[in-house]
């Protein structure tokens, strides 16, 4: 694993209920790329950028799914108007990272974070375990050389 220190940045999200992980990544997916395409006050298309993350809390069923915002709209990124999107500011961090490739399932996430979890307690790291982040970096065409990450916080 390798230990990252992000900067305060700003994020596009919404919060899917209820549905399996993969259902959820699903209908976040598609509700982000609206807004990138031009469903925000601005009708401004924004580029899509990497990575797609989604927010696994342990024992609920809420995935909190997010695109980055793209460096030039970080001041003042379009309002969505879809009422379930939203723009959230993410504070700096540090964040243990493991990075895997293939084809990214919710059960290959999970044993991804638990290799991580189990290695951070291992070598006395404290984060914060009752929830972790996946990052996508690649679209579903990709084949070849994807990658994938999970993110646990550093406490």
């Amino acid at each position: 694993y390798e230990l990252r220190q992000y900067e305060t940045a700003k994020w596009v999200s919404t919060v899917i209920r209820g549905e399996t992980q993969k259902e959820a990544m699903r209908q976040g997916f598609w509700k982000l790329f609206h807004y990138i395409q031009g469903k925000n006050e601005k009708e401004m298309k924004i580029d899509m950028t990497v990575p797609v993350t989604c927010l696994i809390k342990s024992g609920c069923a809420d995935f909190k799914v997010s695109f980055f915002v793209p460096f030039e709209h970080q001041d003042s990124p379009p309002q969505p108007t879809d009422s379930d999107v939203f723009i959230e500011e993410r504070k700096a961090a540090a964040v243990f990272v493991r990075s895997f490739g293939g084809f990214a399932s919710p059960e290959k996430y999970t044993d991804e974070a638990e290799v991580l979890a189990r290695a951070l307690r291992n070598r006395g790291q404290p984060f914060h375990e009752d929830f972790f982040y996946t990052a996508g970096y690649d679209s579903p065409f990709k084949l070849f050389n994807r990658h994938n990450e999970v993110w646990y916080f550093k406490k």
